[in-house]
């Protein structure tokens, strides 16, 4: 099977540091190839991800992330390149690209990295008859209103890039760890207070370009550092995994039904547990008293944090291993694949000109 995946053009893939999407798409091309199968990726120029690649923007568009325009002129290029390659499906994780791959008659399966809100279910409500929608955790699916969805699919990640750590902490002792975004909803500024109540270290970890992820760093975040509060910022791959297998636990403090935390898989592949409260997939990805404790709230954590020791590193390595492998991931892609059916194209309005 020759099979086309349409990467968004914000961002490099695999991406250099924060980029869950990315990294997924990253895994998710390299394990097709391994099966036998041809995939050509359409991406940015920049791109390392070790499969047959194509782009029409030479960098990361960064700068203008969630711009139309740019997706549109990214996304058409790509459906044009696929075709004349002879793609037999092609996987789009992009935003646009469902809406405006016109009447081609490929196959297309669309995966819906964010939240089912009133835009995307409208978006992919327009283009579901003749898309295959696939959702990232069952919360998310739940979800999606009238939006059919055509498989649930968690992520999964290259496990040997994420080895096993003792959670033996650094040359400053044991510590927590905090990673992901600098917003709100994330609960950057719950975890440090959380930290600061339980009586631990925390290292924050986390991505912040924008004014708003600013704004909130300042308003809410620097009063809480300290020298048992420290902001390190946005942490590429090799240093994320050292930190990872050095923490006691990683930290989730989220309040806002997240699709997917890759995050907590990468913690759980490197054996260190988790502690988040139990909103979006967290329940579907941390069992409650195995792989780390679900809260029903941030109060309920510093009690929890206090029992870390009654779990065992090697039981969260064994759950990404089983549930959360890039292998798991590929063939749940794989076996949606072989049965989404030939596109139907949209018919053209009665009394539209020919």
């Amino acid at each position: 099977m020759r099979i086309g995946l349409l990467a968004p053009p914000w961002l490099p893939v695999p991406p250099a540091a924060y980029g869950g999407t990315e990294a997924v798409i990253d895994s998710l091309a390299r394990g097709i190839v391994t099966q036998g199968h041809e995939v050509m990726l359409w991406t940015v120029g920049e791109s390392t991800c070790a499969v047959p690649r194509g782009s029409v923007f030479a960098t990361a568009q960064t700068d203008a992330m969630g711009d139309a325009v740019t997706e549109v002129h990214h996304v058409v290029e790509a459906y044009d390149t696929f075709a004349a390659w002879g793609a037999d499906l092609v996987h789009d994780h992009t935003v646009v690209g469902p809406l405006v791959a016109g009447r081609r008659r490929t196959p297309i399966v669309t995966t819906n990295h964010g939240p089912f809100n009133a835009a995307a279910v409208a978006r992919l409500r327009a283009c579901a008859p003749s898309v295959a929608v696939v959702a990232i955790s069952a919360d998310q699916a739940s979800r999606a209103v009238d939006v059919p969805v055509a498989a649930v699919i968690h992520h999964g990640i290259d496990l040997e890039r994420y080895p096993f750590g003792a959670g033996d902490g650094d040359e400053d002792g044991e510590y927590l760890l905090y990673v992901g975004r600098m917003a709100k909803e994330k609960g950057a500024a719950v975890a440090a207070a959380v930290a600061r109540r339980a009586g631990m270290r925390l290292i924050i970890a986390a991505k912040m370009h924008s004014a708003v992820e600013r704004a909130y760093f300042e308003r809410e975040v620097v009063p809480l550092l300290s020298r048992d509060v420290t902001y390190v910022g946005e942490v590429g791959h090799v240093e994320k995994v050292r930190l990872l297998r050095g923490a006691s636990a990683l930290v989730n403090p989220i309040v806002w039904p997240e699709p997917f935390g890759l995050a907590m898989v990468e913690a759980l592949a490197c054996g260190t547990p988790v502690v988040a409260t139990g909103v979006g997939s967290v329940p579907e990805i941390i069992d409650d008293g195995v792989t780390g404790y679900v809260c029903t709230c941030p109060e309920e954590m510093p009690d929890r944090l206090r029992a870390l020791r009654r779990l065992d590193r090697h039981a969260c390595r064994r759950a990404a291993t089983v549930r959360f492998s890039a292998e798991r991931m590929v063939r749940d892609h794989l076996a949606l694949y072989e049965r989404v059916p030939p596109r139907v194209a949209p018919r053209p309005a009665a009394g539209a000109m020919a």
